[in-house]
């Protein structure tokens, strides 16, 4: 099997060819509008929080609640991660690539028809628990999948490149659920958003789980899984029973490389907004604007990352980034309440520190061999994100009670990991 795995990753160095842009733009796109499904959410966390739980309920446990309900698509994520892995080692890439549109679609269009707490009780935030379950299982399978899809589809040299390309396609969604909240609350009062408006980007993410679909109808095999498939050299056993028994070094580094991930995304980019609005009473379409200008940022900074892994190795870019993302998201929280005039700039440059993400799965797909890939990714990933992820907005939430830094204590010790992590890829060389 080493052999194999040799003769898979060596594949004879080339440019990138325009059908390789191709996979990476339709991928990138996809991906966007797929992650756009499962993170609106969290932009009308406060709106929701006080539609779908009782009125008399404290604001700090309404927004935990809230919160909690969002975290509940993180622990869902492993299931349907593990189940589409198997079977994305087994049957092909494509084919579960394509099936995780479907499974974020439909519920997503449910979550803008639901009935709230006022019409039929506790079934509401019920109902509203059960669709992000379904959108977790869906996202758990799309973006391990979409990792491995893009990097098996370039050479080798260009991993790095394709994998920030296709992780700034990902965060491009959250900038696109921004753009579509600030558009929201800009046209509509809150009275008006509360009442009927909040439900518009759900209904445009049933549309858009629909066009992504026929998006990846123009997509083809990757090159490995079809040349494993050749061979005969797919897994024997159970993809996932082989991972736990022979790459278990890769899981922690795969664990840690996720936590650190999820810390950058959920905290700077999706928690941030609502709690400008919430801690800091910045009007809700100020703190919007600042996160789409940081999500831009963010998006370029996954690509850059992904090049400079390429070309100088992850253990570089991971000791830097870390470091700077501390600095930057320091600095960022620290001024908020004696200087609100530099939130623009200092949001911005912390959404381009928190692209050193973009690196991660350059380390990921690295990490497993082909044969395990899919299985071996998605089980890290998603086992990771379900602890980190799901427990980070109530984490950080709980620090906010004690102060308003809580949100950098948090991200300032997942730096500290990344820095070692960093450290160790160095040591390593990989």
């Amino acid at each position: 099997m080493t052999s194999l795995h040799t003769a898979l990753e060596e594949q004879p160095s080339r440019p990138l060819t325009r059908s390789d842009y191709k996979t990476l733009s339709l991928s990138a796109l996809g991906g966007a509008l797929e992650f756009y499904d499962f993170i609106i959410f969290v932009f009308f966390a406060a709106v929701v929080g006080k539609l779908f739980f009782p009125p008399d309920m404290p604001e700090w446990l309404r927004l935990m609640q809230t919160f909690g309900i969002f975290a509940a698509g993180y622990l869902a994520r492993p299931l349907g991660g593990i189940v589409m892995a198997h079977f994305g080692d087994l049957l092909g890439r494509k084919k579960m690539f394509t099936l995780s549109i479907f499974m974020m679609a439909v519920p997503t269009l449910i979550m803008g028809l639901l009935p709230t707490y006022a019409q039929i009780g506790l079934w509401a935030p019920i109902l509203l628990l059960l669709m992000r379950v379904i959108q977790g299982a869906a996202i758990g399978g799309e973006v391990p999948g979409a990792w491995v899809f893009v990097s098996e589809h370039v050479p080798a040299r260009n991993t790095g490149y394709a994998c920030g390309t296709l992780t700034a396609g990902l965060t491009s969604g959250i900038l696109l659920g921004s753009l579509v909240a600030t558009v929201i609350n800009t046209i509509y009062s809150s009275s008006e958003v509360a009442d009927y408006a909040w439900r518009i980007p759900f209904l445009l993410g049933g549309v858009f789980g629909l066009f992504s679909v026929y998006l990846r109808r123009w997509l083809h095999e990757t090159p490995v899984f079809a040349e494993l498939q050749q061979r005969k050299a797919l897994a024997e056993e159970v993809p996932l029973r082989a991972v736990l028994r022979d790459h278990r070094g890769a899981i922690v580094l795969s664990m840690l490389l996720t936590w650190l991930l999820s810390a950058g995304i959920i905290v700077v980019i999706l928690m941030t907004p609502t709690i400008l609005q919430t801690i800091y009473a910045v009007p809700a379409t100020v703190s919007l604007q600042a996160n789409s200008l940081a999500i831009v940022l963010l998006s370029l900074g996954c690509i850059g990352a992904g090049m400079l892994a390429d070309r100088f190795g992850a253990g570089r870019v991971f000791i830097g980034g870390s470091l700077a993302l501390l600095v930057s998201s320091w600095t960022f929280y620290h001024t908020l309440p004696t200087h609100p005039e530099l939130l623009y700039p200092m949001y911005a440059l912390t959404g381009l520190c928190v692209g050193i993400v973009g690196a991660v799965p350059y380390v990921m797909v690295r990490a497993f061999p082909p044969v395990v890939r899919f299985s071996g990714l998605s089980f890290s990933y998603n086992m990771a994100y379900a602890i980190f992820g799901g427990l980070t907005p109530m984490v950080v939430t709980y620090l906010l009670k004690f102060s308003p830094m809580g949100p950098a204590y948090y991200v300032a010790g997942i730096c500290t990991i990344g820095l070692l992590v960093g450290i160790y890829l160095l040591a390593t060389k990989r």
